[in-house]
């Protein structure tokens, strides 16, 4: 198996294997390690950096996210990459907060996020379990972030709040309302849903990530 590299330990370049270089950026508020995992099963390695200049240089980058809002932003600001991630010029992919911190706002923490996805996060209502935890499905596919992957494919998610549709939603889902479970302007991606925990159609989705 491939050994993941830590940049954080280790400055040598982006990890390259199949053709790609990949980059999870690591601001402590990731949930790194599946990724990697997620990436090594498809025979990629993956790099934790949050060095800007390597992160800039990356074939294609992952902005992870797991916890609150406010905190993650928080920690993006301190290291400067709040600035960076909306000037990256290669494919972006925000997985589930993540995904929500690229919106222009959520009501968690009441939080500013960086503005790339023209839409805003709301809560779901106390009407539904909250967090919606689990298997869900995903519809209304748009981009070739899902080529070879059938409308109504079930995805792993975990999350409290949802981004309001706009014209930037490829995919949709439904948990008390509709909503937009994916996200895409330009070279930035966002997916409310795990990829990495959603088995071999998760697995496809960052192949095809890998090969836009």
């Amino acid at each position: 198996m491939t050994e993941f590299v830590d940049s954080s330990k280790d400055s040598s370049p982006s990890g390259r294997l199949g053709g790609a270089s990949v980059v999870i950026i690591d601001y402590g508020a990731g949930n790194i390690k599946s990724i990697q995992f997620a990436f090594n099963r498809l025979g990629y390695e993956a790099v934790l950096s949050k060095n800007p200049e390597e992160i800039k240089a990356a074939d294609k980058v992952i902005f992870p996210g797991v916890g609150e809002a406010s905190s993650a932003m928080a920690m993006l600001k301190a290291s400067g990459l709040d600035k960076l991630i909306p000037t990256l010029k290669q494919p972006v992919l925000g997985i589930c907060l993540g995904m929500q911190l690229m919106c222009l706002h959520t009501e968690e923490g009441n939080t500013d996020g960086l503005g790339i996805f023209q839409t805003n996060v709301k809560r779901f209502s106390k009407d539904v379990k909250v967090p919606q935890m689990g298997w869900n499905v995903i519809k209304d596919l748009k981009s070739d972030l899902f080529k070879d992957i059938k409308e109504n494919e079930y995805m792993y998610l975990v999350h409290s709040y949802y981004a309001e549709h706009c014209d930037e939603t490829i995919a949709a889902t439904d948990y008390e309302i509709n909503y937009a479970s994916a996200l895409r302007h330009e070279n930035f991606y966002g997916t409310q849903f795990h990829p990495e925990k959603s088995g071999n159609e998760g697995a496809k989705i960052l192949q095809n990530f890998l090969e836009l």
